[in-house]
């Protein structure tokens, strides 16, 4: 069973899971998650709640002695088990799998860890637990998402926003949702009516989005050049060095490049699944693949380039208009790039 982090309220009115699986890169997602979990429990007799981080100065005894240890007076625990960042050893994988044998309906399993891979969905110790439980999805809801997520943000705290009030909490809060709870009752407190218009969400809050390079990229591979604008702006405001953006787009332009040469002889689906593209992010390469032929692909290269140089070797330029005006050639088919002077 698979829901997103949004959803679990929902899901524990109905019932109440012996494994559940909290894994996305959104700290509010996973505390809030956790906490209804615990919630829940406790509110069905779950009174014990037990916290390890899976290290390697954890002693699993203790972890296992909760699912073995059962008799008439034992009372109902939940565990919590925190996973380490990054690739987990063979000896911690092993531990896991042994936990998903022991798996008993008086003791709850949450494990709490980062954004999930496809190659660990298929492992044997994910497989078990997951058999048993719900996986939660907790990653930042993408830019499409977003304006459904602060709704039902929203909604919980009797707020009604009108539409250009909606997106406008949805831009000013993109990648910092705990930012957003934050102001949500803020303006729940200032306007007990619960109306949210645009002259109100301007007049009582400021800007708190944060965005990333892959914001940028993934903007330009959409083709949203109004939104590539805004993230440049935000990311120079910020002191981004102007070098990691222009490393990650070539990254972007030389697998473009690539995927165009090999269409000849094999499908898109087969290409992607190759290249290891997420399925999340293949409609975003399908549009730039549509828009950027092979010649302004390497076009956009040899402007890149330039860009790079200027950077590089030319102190006394401003790298973010070059940018600026890059986006636009990127995001839009018939734009010539610009080479720097």
């Amino acid at each position: 069973m698979r829901i997103f982090a949004e959803k679990l309220p929902e899901h524990l009115q109905h019932q109440l899971m012996s494994v559940y699986l909290l894994f996305g890169n959104e700290p509010l997602l996973l505390q809030e998650s956790r906490l209804s979990i615990a919630q829940k429990a406790k509110a069905q007799g779950f009174t014990e709640i037990y916290r390890y981080q899976a290290d390697s100065t954890l002693d699993w005894h203790q972890v296992f002695d909760h699912f073995q240890a059962f008799s008439l007076f034992s009372s109902q625990q939940l565990v919590e088990l925190t996973l380490p960042d990054g690739n987990m050893n063979a000896q911690l994988t092993g531990q896991l799998l042994a936990l998903g044998d022991m798996l008993h309906p008086d003791t709850i399993l949450v494990v709490i860890g980062n954004k999930l891979t496809k190659a660990q969905e298929n492992t044997k110790w994910f497989k078990a637990l997951a058999t048993h439980g719900c996986l939660v999805n907790c990653l930042t809801p993408d830019l499409n998402r977003l304006p459904q997520f602060v709704m039902q943000r929203c909604r919980k705290l009797k707020l009604v926003p009108d539409p250009e009030a909606l997106q406008m909490l949805a831009q000013w809060h993109e990648g910092n949702l705990l930012a957003l709870a934050q102001s949500l009752e803020k303006l729940a407190l200032l306007y007990p009516d619960g109306q949210l218009t645009l002259i109100r969400v301007e007049a009582s809050l400021s800007r708190h989005n944060h965005f990333t390079v892959y914001n940028w990229t993934d903007a330009l591979l959409d083709g949203k050049s109004n939104r590539c604008q805004r993230i440049l702006r935000q990311l120079e405001a910020e002191g981004t060095e102007p070098v990691l953006l222009l490393r990650s787009v070539q990254k972007e332009l030389r697998l473009l490049t690539t995927l165009h040469a090999q269409q000849q002889d094999a499908s898109l689906h087969t290409l992607m699944d190759k290249h290891r593209i997420w399925k999340n992010k293949r409609s975003l390469y399908v549009n730039a693949l549509n828009r950027l032929s092979t010649d302004k692909l390497y076009m956009l290269i040899q402007a890149l380039s330039h860009i790079e140089l200027s950077v590089k070797t030319r102190y006394d330029i401003n790298p973010w208009p070059l940018l600026q005006a890059f986006s636009l050639q990127f995001t839009q088919a018939g734009l010539t790039p610009a080479v720097p002077d």
